[in-house]
C-alpha cells in the first residue's frame, strides 16, 4: 500500500500528525457543504438537545451550537485526535456549558437513555463495526419523537465512489434502502429518504 492509501485507510479513526491535518480539513470545504445541505432537512427551533455521532474536527457541532442559541450539543468520536480537536474548536461553548465532547463508541455511548432530540451522523456510519447494534444504540438515547439523522457524502451507487470506497479501511457505503430496513429493524419509524443524484450525496432521517 502506497502512503497515501495508507492514510487514507485511516479516515475512520485518525491518528498522529497526519491525523490532525485530515481531522482540521474535514471543517471546511465540501464537508461543509454536505452538512449545510443535510441540515436542513431538520429544522431546528433553538432549545434542542444534539448529539452529533462521529463528531471528528467540530465544525458540525459548532454549527449546530450557532442554530440553537438556548440548546446543547454533545460531540462522541472514537478518535483521541478528533476529540482533541472538536474541544479546541468548540472551547467557548464547552466552558459556558452548552457544549460537551466525549470519547467513545457509537456501538456503546456513554450517555443516558432519552437525552436527546436529535442525534447526527455525518459521513460515519459507513465505519461503524456494527451497525444495527449502533442504530439501537442510538434509539436508546434519543427521546420519545426523537429524530436521527444521517448524511453521507454517497448514494452507494455510483461506480467511482465504490472504488474509492475500498482503499479504505473498513468502509461500507449503504444506499438509502438498505438503512431503512436496518434503521426499522432498530425501532425507528417514519423513515425518510433523500436521493439528490447530481451531486451524489444522501440524507436519511428517521424518528423514534
Amino acid at each position: 500500500m502506497n502512503p497515501l492509501n495508507k492514510q487514507l485507510g485511516r479516515i475512520g479513526k485518525p491518528e498522529g500528525f497526519f491525523g490532525r491535518l485530515m481531522v482540521s480539513a474535514m471543517n471546511s470545504g465540501d464537508q461543509a457543504k454536505l452538512a449545510v445541505w443535510g441540515l436542513f432537512h431538520v429544522p431546528l427551533m433553538g432549545g434542542e438537545k444534539i448529539l452529533d455521532c462521529g463528531c471528528g474536527g467540530g465544525a458540525n457541532v459548532r454549527r449546530m451550537l450557532q442554530l440553537t442559541e438556548n440548546g446543547k450539543v454533545f460531540g462522541l468520536d472514537f478518535s483521541p485526535v478528533s476529540v482533541e480537536k472538536s474541544r479546541k474548536v468548540n472551547a467557548r461553548a464547552i466552558a459556558a456549558g452548552r457544549c460537551c465532547i466525549v470519547e467513545g463508541n457509537a456501538a456503546a455511548i456513554p450517555l443516558d437513555d432519552g437525552m436527546f432530540d436529535l442525534v447526527t451522523a455525518f459521513e460515519t456510519v459507513y465505519f461503524w463495526q456494527d451497525t444495527e447494534a449502533c442504530f439501537r444504540e442510538v434509539y436508546r438515547v434519543l427521546k420519545e419523537e426523537g429524530t436521527f439523522l444521517i448524511v453521507h457524502a454517497s448514494s452507494g451507487r455510483k461506480k467511482k465512489a465504490i472504488r474509492r470506497a475500498k482503499i479504505v479501511e473498513g468502509m461500507r457505503l449503504y444506499r438509502g434502502e438498505e438503512l431503512e430496513k436496518m434503521l426499522t429493524a432498530a425501532g425507528f419509524t417514519r423513515v425518510e429518504i433523500d436521493e439528490d443524484e447530481k451531486q451524489d450525496r444522501l440524507c436519511v432521517k428517521a424518528r423514534k
